[in-house]
């Protein structure tokens, strides 16, 4: 093994077999481009992580054969011939497949651990051709795995089958060819004196010899092993002469009759049937233009049609409970009694008319995008970028996760084989949207601002976890994993899954959030009656006040902030002594956006901390809690500083 002892793969196949599609499946954005050492030849490669196995991946040009013709090809099979690489990764065109199987057969002459990726198998079946992997497998000798690279699959298998070959080797035996060539082949391979420069073994060596002839090796031949080459062209015009054709033809026909031949044992030709709808589909939703343009109006029709349904549904619950709380102040007064139970009304209502209205709809689409298959697709598709962030598109998951829920999130990065990505995709995470902070842009930001300023809140949240993630993957060098991502067929949605999986996600929110905001909304009134929350408030006017440009009383809803996110913004009607209908009279847009923005950003809610520390340590756990309270911080006070600017504080 070369370079710091890191196993080699080489990626290698005749031009336009999805080679570099596949290679940058797995490199991304972290694949370099230099010189082949020592030269002006450039080639692609990347040092990554698989199953905590790092590995140096390299991207040789497309070659149609082993015969080396320009520089580029000279150079290239140099590095393959001589650094013999610690694995073979032939690229090979399922469409194609017999022209495809020449180089193939080349490859296994050389004798080294070999995987066969049988790409582009989605052309294949759109062609008819129907390929029996086993026997392919049985015929070649080697392993063979079907992929599409293109659409992610077949990677997880194909990495798992280089994994168990790097650890327990693979041996690659030849296959025979016409009596006569093989007489031949054994005849030169059995007078090579043994200190004659071979290249990857004696066989291939005596194979290239003949298809090359001695003009190729003369000033070797003449000048050192002058009876080889005497042997050389005899062995050339015997073949010639029996062949009646140039020796280099012989050899090319002989491969070219075996690569014909297994194609035939292994592949039936049969009538392309109509492929299905689904399967068209995934064309689209995988199209590498596209893709992307389905992926935006995915996203902006989810969040249109969660606004859709919750904003009216704000609207009629929470009119009854400003009726009631009305009432109660208008025949009962100002008592201490009469605050908590106003509390705990603002907690029953605030959980019932403000959360819940986004909550259900945005968990019945999560669940329907997760059933549909959709949400894998969405992975792969964000590989590319999460390759910019220092990642790869496996953390994708973790964060669809988050726009749900932190902690399953947090628990879900244990899918991530690198320490480092774990940490990165955990600290990253709380600045993903989760519900609560969806409910409160939307309940907040949309309600009173409109749906093109909640969205321009989570746009920004995007582009803010791209920045973060970016920096902190200076401080973190080691290589991420490889791409290894269950791409699922595209399916039917069940209702019946989507509604268990929506009840189980708002029975977690009924059991354990909801009692938090009412028992948080009575405490604060509580706090209210007796005078306390002036006294917090006071405390966090430096921050609240002079920082961040808002009115003292919102101090003490960042304590329970903490605790839930909702609570802020349910308590912060409540500690302005309004109700929903009035809180822009005593509140400015700006101010609600600052405020938005402070609550979705600053230090994650108790849970998600404590998740974070039961996962990855206390250590992390801080430095979570510091990250979000001076993100949230800088940007609050730079969202100030501009509306301030422009006349709007």
């Amino acid at each position: 093994m070369t370079n710091n002892n890191y196993p080699d793969i080489i990626f290698i196949g005749q031009p336009n077999c999805g080679k570099s599609t596949l290679f940058n499946a797995i490199a991304g954005l972290k694949a370099e481009t230099s010189n082949f050492p020592g030269t002006t030849v450039k080639h692609t490669h990347s040092r990554v992580n698989v199953q905590g196995y790092i590995l140096n991946i390299i991207d040789l040009p497309g070659l149609y054969s082993l015969v080396p013709g320009d520089e580029a090809e000279k150079v290239a099979l140099s590095h393959l011939f001589y650094e013999k690489p610690d694995l073979i990764i032939n690229v090979v065109d399922a469409s194609s497949l017999a022209r495809n199987l020449e180089l193939t057969l080349e490859l296994i002459e050389m004798g080294l651990p070999m995987i066969v990726a049988l790409n582009m198998m989605d052309l294949a079946e759109k062609k008819g051709l129907r390929i029996d992997i086993q026997r392919l497998e049985k015929e070649l000798g080697v392993p063979v795995i079907p992929t599409v690279a293109t659409h992610g699959r077949g990677l997880k298998e194909l990495l798992e089958k280089a994994i168990f070959i790097l650890k327990n080797g693979l041996l690659v035996k030849p296959l025979g060819w016409s009596k006569d060539v093989e007489d031949g082949v054994y005849r030169l391979e059995k007078i090579l004196p043994s200190n004659f420069p071979v290249v990857a073994n004696r066989r291939f060596t005596a194979i290239k010899m003949i298809e090359m002839g001695s003009h190729y090796f003369q000033q070797l031949l003449s000048e050192i092993y002058l009876p080889l080459k005497q042997v050389l062209d005899e062995v050339k015009n015997q073949l010639e002469s029996s062949h009646d054709a140039p020796a280099y033809e012989v050899v090319a026909a002989e491969r070219h009759h075996l690569a014909m031949k297994i194609f035939e044992k292994s592949t039936r030709i049969v009538r392309p049937a109509k492929r299905p709808f689904l399967h068209r589909l995934d064309d689209l939703l995988m199209h590498p233009y596209l893709g992307y343009l389905i992926l935006g109006l995915v996203f902006l029709g989810f969040f249109f049609i969660v606004f859709s349904i919750g904003s009216p549904l704000e609207e009629l619950v929470l009119g009854p409970f400003e009726q009631l709380r009305s009432f109660l102040f208008t025949n009962f007064g100002q008592g201490m009694a009469v605050s908590i139970i106003d509390g705990l009304l603002q907690g029953i209502g605030g959980g019932l008319g403000i959360v819940l209205p986004y909550f259900i709809p945005l968990l019945f689409l999560m669940g329907l995008l997760e059933d549909v298959g959709y949400l894998a697709r969405v992975g792969f598709l964000m590989d590319v970028f999460m390759h910019r962030i220092g990642l790869h598109g496996k953390s994708i998951s973790p964060f669809i996760l988050a726009f749900g829920c932190n902690v399953p999130a947090i628990v879900s990065t244990r899918i991530l084989e690198s320490r480092r990505d774990k940490i990165i995709t955990t600290l990253l995470i709380p600045f993903i949207p989760c519900s609560a902070r969806t409910t409160i842009i939307l309940a907040l930001v949309a309600f009173y601002l409109g749906p093109w300023w909640a969205l321009g809140f989570y746009l920004f949240h995007l582009l803010l976890v791209a920045l973060i993630g970016r920096v902190l993957s200076f401080f973190f060098k080691e290589p991420s994993p490889g791409l290894i991502l269950e791409i699922p067929e595209l399916k039917i949605p069940s209702l019946k899954n989507i509604g268990k999986k929506t009840v189980f996600q708002l029975r977690s929110f009924l059991n354990f959030a909801w009692p938090i905001l009412i028992v948080g909304s009575v405490v604060l009134a509580l706090l209210q009656s007796l005078g306390i929350d002036r006294i917090l408030n006071y405390g966090f006017s430096p921050l609240v006040v002079k920082g961040l440009g808002l009115p003292q009383e919102l101090g003490v809803t960042l304590i329970f902030g903490f605790l839930r996110k909702e609570l802020s913004m349910i308590m912060m009607i409540q500690a302005l002594g309004t109700n929903y209908h009035q809180l822009m009279s005593v509140i400015t847009p700006a101010q609600i956006v600052i405020f938005t923005l402070f609550v979705s950003l600053f230090i994650p809610c108790l849970s998600t901390v404590a998740m974070i520390w039961k996962e990855l340590g206390r250590k992390i756990a801080f430095l979570s809690v510091a990250l979000n309270l001076g993100v949230a911080v800088i940007f609050s006070f730079l969202a100030k500083s501009f509306f301030n600017l422009i006349g709007m504080i």
